[in-house]
């Protein structure tokens, strides 16, 4: 005669039926840290990585079938998949505008350029030099444009100079064409009229 213990064999059953359980949620929970982790380190490396890349670029840009603009640039990353997307040009640019008779009345050029996109803003760095339509030329180390507000402005040190004079100076405000500025910090000697 065969006497069981049935309660060793609910027990015994429980016991593998948990420990089952644990390893299976062990499993799916590591297995999904690696998944998590790995889609993380892909998004992470998504914003960090350019969607575009283009070299020896120039793009014309018409209004009302005129030539107005040009834009030339060696070299042209878009990072689209960034927190703040924008457009790198890590050797510079150079805009150029053009009169009816397409010579060229003013410019703005710069060792370093980035695009914000989305917020329509222009950050020139090294070797900012623009050049307005009155002649004078402007010479910093950082410019913003800001295209919305559609004004230009800077909190480096400036030079400004015009066919009779130079105008030095710590920040500086713009609209974007030049023609109506403000020194924040003007240095340096200035002429006066006498009476």
């Amino acid at each position: 005669m065969v006497i069981q213990n049935t309660k060793y064999k609910k027990t015994n059953n429980n016991v593998t039926i948990v420990l089952t359980a644990i390893v299976t949620l062990l499993f799916l929970t590591t297995c999904g840290k690696n998944n998590k982790q790995e889609m993380t380190e892909s998004v992470k490396e998504r914003k960090l990585t350019p969607q575009l890349y283009a070299d020896s670029i120039t793009t014309i840009i018409s209004d009302s079938g005129i030539i107005r603009y040009r834009i030339t640039a060696t070299t042209w990353y878009v990072y689209d998949k960034a927190d703040t997307p924008y457009w790198n040009f890590p050797n510079g640019l150079r805009f150029e505008r053009f009169d009816t008779d397409y010579n060229i009345d003013a410019e703005i050029q710069s060792d370093k350029a980035v695009y914000y996109s989305s917020l329509n803003l222009w950050k020139l760095n090294d070797n900012v030099r623009a050049v307005n339509l009155q002649g004078e030329e402007f010479i910093t180390s950082e410019l913003y444009w800001d295209q919305k507000e559609e004004k230009v402005y800077s909190d480096s040190a400036i030079t400004i100079i015009q066919k009779s004079q130079e105008i030095h100076g710590i920040g500086f405000s713009s609209n974007q064409t030049f023609s109506k500025y403000a020194i924040k910090h003007p240095t340096g000697a200035f002429p006066v009229k006498e009476n």
